[in-house]
């Protein structure tokens, strides 16, 4: 039975999918936010049919029917396959749980009239909480202005489908470098489960990589490695720690002096350790350096220790502008660079952190944040290339309106107005930023670095 898990601040979404509540809102004409499936220990991967279409030159068809086969998914052919795959045909009359079309091989915008047949015949058949996932090729890499041109028109696509289909149906893109098919699985894996459940409308790339790591038991792919997580006391922070140890990690969590009780009795209940440090201090990296070395070094380092002093420029203290920028950015990058200069991330290790959607799209009053969180993606994006050398990977999520302490305390329009300015209706919840970490933190996940992931449900702000 999946766990439709909703969250009780959220009384609006709560009552609308009671019976009466329901009938309420249609009679009034109100908008009625879907009850996501969100995952819980031990339940199927995904829990109904795959549908697999393609153009006729689908490149990562042979693939995709093997990594479906290992999830032990249940994969149907339509019609745009010509059955060459040698899968069962899709009955029109029957619901698919998740979409998935190959679209690698469409080399111009005339050869889009096959994603068109897929989708005209099957949008209106998916099941609520659904996956859709349009599989393509980087632009950058295409051999042609033509190619590369329609597999930029598909980020239109999929953007615009994901505001169409409701019913909590979430729709991602994903670009796979040519040599890059063996990293595949460990995203269709997130994209098609329940742990996916307010990431939609994203745009992912697979790049071909060194290695392809195996994961022997994919309940527990972290076991074995230690990770670090800052700010994980409260919040989203104590989220990531308790996804990370049911993934199987050994847990170093890392908060302020103030939350040294908090955060060592959350520790304990996880089997981990616990470090009480202030990241502004000048000695902070130093210490990190030390702990991950006394452990043997990390796998897994993950920022997610963040502050918010919130002023229109022509008001912002000076400090207040200095200590956001310097713990929300400046922090992370001296932290990086005195972990790998002394090598204590491990090889095939991964750097995770936490931007915002305030970085992508900026928020009045917010200069000073926006400029972190902005800066955190460019860290990202200019990290990559030299990590890659190391094998290590670094990515971020960027949290859209999520129920924390910190919204709970908004004013209750703009928190109103907050939870419903997405596709999906509501706002997200900690464990959703949580799972999308553990997907990046995967060790199968190799071939997913310089990837900036929206946790949002597609809110209406920025790209």
């Amino acid at each position: 039975m999946t766990d439709q898990a909703t969250n009780s601040k959220d009384r609006y979404l709560t009552f609308v999918n009671t019976k009466i509540g329901a009938k309420l809102a249609s009679f009034l004409g109100l908008p009625r936010p879907p009850v996501l499936e969100r995952y819980h220990a031990h339940q199927p991967l995904i829990e109904g049919a795959v549908l697999l279409g393609a153009n006729p030159q689908g490149e990562l068809l042979q693939v995709l029917k093997s990594d479906l086969a290992a999830m032990k998914a249940e994969g149907f052919a339509h019609s745009t396959l010509s059955n060459t795959l040698d899968l069962p045909e899709w009955s029109s009359t029957s619901k698919p749980k998740a979409l998935i079309f190959d679209a690698t091989g469409v080399v111009s915008s005339e050869e889009t009239a096959a994603l068109y047949e897929f989708f005209h015949s099957t949008a209106r058949s998916i099941l609520p909480n659904g996956r859709v996932i349009v599989f393509g090729r980087p632009p950058a890499s295409c051999g042609s202005a033509q190619k590369a041109t329609v597999q930029r028109a598909l980020e239109g696509f999929t953007r615009s489908l994901a505001k169409e289909l409701g019913k909590a149906i979430t729709v991602q893109l994903v670009y796979v470098e040519d040599g890059g098919e063996a990293n595949v699985q460990s995203t269709l894996r997130f994209l098609l489960s329940t742990r996916s459940a307010y990431v939609s409308a994203q745009v992912i790339t697979i790049s071909t990589t060194h290695s392809t790591p195996s994961v022997d038991d994919w309940a527990q792919p972290l076991a074995g490695k230690k990770v670090l997580v800052t700010g994980a006391s409260q919040g989203i922070g104590r989220a990531i720690a308790q996804v990370m140890a049911r993934e199987g990690a050994y847990v170093v969590g890392l908060d302020i002096p103030q939350a040294e009780s908090a955060l060592s009795s959350f520790m304990q209940s996880l089997g981990g350790a616990s470090i009480v440090l202030d990241l502004l201090s000048e000695q902070a990296p130093q210490v990190l350096v030390d702990a991950a070395l006394a452990d043997g070094g990390w796998d897994v380092v993950i920022h997610n220790a963040g502050i918010t002093k919130d002023k229109t420029i022509g008001k912002m203290p000076a400090d207040w502008w200095a200590n956001v920028v310097n713990l929300n950015l400046s922090t992370q990058e001296r932290i990086n660079n005195a972990l790998l200069s002394a090598s204590a991330i491990h090889d095939g290790g991964r750097i995770i952190c936490v931007s915002s959607i305030s970085g992508i799209a900026g928020t009045r009053g917010q200069t000073n944040y926006a400029l972190s969180k902005a800066g955190v993606i460019g860290m990202v994006k200019s990290y990559s290339r030299a990590l890659a050398d190391q094998n290590i990977t670094i990515n971020a999520v960027a949290p859209g309106f999520i129920e924390t302490k910190m919204t709970a305390a908004m004013p209750f329009m703009p928190r109103e107005l907050g939870r419903r300015m997405s596709s999906l209706g509501q706002a997200g919840l900690p464990v959703d930023v949580a799972e999308t970490v553990a997907w990046f933190a995967n060790p199968a996940s190799q071939g997913v670095s310089a990837n900036v992931i929206r946790v949002c449900g597609q809110n209406i702000v920025g790209a």
